[in-house]
């Protein structure tokens, strides 16, 4: 155990000393707070470009009802389309033909390229005005129709055995999703840290000296506990420094950030959606990166590790997709279910699940069945690593892995 613990607080103190370590975990939380001050000043700018539509009403029935809007200003000017067409001076401005027939296309002349939101804008006044003067034909009464109009808004609530409690379904999505991606992204970039670690000592031969004296599931187990507490490390600060960033200027400004939107929503559940994040954040890692560590003591260079690293991706590249388009929608289907409880999908299907209450008992299985797992990989990757580590120039396949596995002490 103290071979272990030394080799963890080698890894450690190693890698935290670094100067990349060190301008990496400050410069995420000030690239994160450049880039929410960017939006805010683009959303208060009051210089964006104005648009111009001048309006040839061939039907006689549009002029003068389009409403002049933020950005877009609507004239009619007295002149045939060709000379209207021709005035045009600034790539900002445009022209509105509207045929006789207003079930014709009318269409909208510009010197470049419309943009999508501004050809939607006016598709959808010219149908408002059209629908007004059907209306006004069949003798409906369109001010009494506006005025009888309903707006009904729904709040959801939960109901729970201490009572009814408000909750919020934004929220719930946004931490599910936001929990989903940062386990993602984590376990590659730590894990790759582990990966990088093991080729880089076999590949300097320092590893014969090590094993020597220390078991390859001890240096194993120390590797990968002693890179995870570096990126658990970096993770909390990224989180801490980003959140407080993001709440600041949300605080701050017209412009919310997610963060701080998130945190007004949170109901009294967030302590607990935390904690399983934590913990799935940090069982994922230990299990992947054990797998990392077998793909590294496999290989002698970065470039040899794709034919290994695509097959232990892809289970978990395969739940992200899925819990972007489905999961979601389904958080209790069958299919959500057995994905977050194999440890090879678990730490992203929980995450998606973790907002919607899932069952104690499924959750303790995924648990118990995330740690088992890491052990039962550890065991696996020091059985690979022990024969890997001294192996040089070989070309390996899964078949010679296998035989690594089984070969006696």
């Amino acid at each position: 155990m103290n071979k272990v613990l030394l080799i963890i607080q080698r890894e450690y103190v190693t890698r935290v000393r670094k100067k990349s370590f060190i301008v990496m975990t400050l410069l995420v939380p000030a690239l994160f707070a450049a880039m929410y001050a960017v939006i805010s000043i683009i959303a208060n700018d009051k210089d964006q470009t104005k648009h111009t539509v001048s309006v040839i009403d061939n039907s006689g029935i549009f002029k003068g009802k389009f409403q002049d809007e933020k950005f877009v200003k609507y004239t009619y000017p007295d002149k045939s389309l060709l000379n209207v067409k021709a005035d045009l001076k600034s790539d900002d401005d445009l022209v509105l033909n509207i045929p006789a027939k207003i079930t014709d296309t009318a269409v909208l002349y510009a010197r470049k390229k419309t943009t999508l939101a501004l050809a939607d804008n006016v598709q959808r006044q010219m149908n408002d005005i059209a629908s007004g003067i059907s209306l006004v034909k069949a003798g409906i009464d369109t001010a009494r129709l506006h005025r009888i109009k309903s707006n009904i808004i729904i709040k959801s609530s939960e109901i729970t055995a201490t009572g009814e409690k408000s909750t919020s379904i934004g929220a719930t999505y946004a931490l599910s999703f936001a929990g989903a991606i940062l386990i993602y992204m984590s376990l590659f970039i730590y894990g790759a840290q582990v990966m990088r670690g093991v080729i880089e000592e076999k590949t300097s031969r320092i590893i014969e000296v090590i094993v020597s004296s220390v078991k390859p599931f001890q240096l194993m187990m120390g590797k990968i506990v002693g890179v995870g507490l570096v990126g658990l490390t970096q993770f909390v600060l990224w989180i801490g420094l980003s959140a407080a960033i993001s709440y600041f200027v949300g605080h701050n400004s017209s412009t919310q950030s997610p963060v701080y939107v998130f945190v007004h929503n949170l109901g009294s559940d967030a302590g607990y959606e935390i904690g399983c994040f934590i913990f799935y954040w940090i069982a994922g890692f230990l299990f992947y990166s054990a797998l990392f560590a077998a793909v590294g003591s496999a290989v002698d260079s970065e470039t040899e590790t794709q034919q290994f690293m695509f097959p232990i991706t892809l289970p978990l590249l395969f739940t992200y997709i899925l819990s972007v388009s489905y999961l979601f929608q389904a958080p209790d289907s069958p299919l959500a279910v057995w994905l977050s409880i194999i440890p090879l999908s678990a730490p992203v299907a929980m995450m998606v699940r973790i907002p919607f209450h899932v069952p104690g008992w499924q959750l303790g299985l995924s648990m118990v069945l995330m740690v088992i797992g890491f052990i039962f990989t550890t065991y696996v990757a020091a059985r690979i690593y022990r024969v890997g580590i001294l192996m040089y120039g070989k070309k390996t396949s899964f078949k010679e892995l296998a035989k690594w596995f089984f070969y006696k002490e």
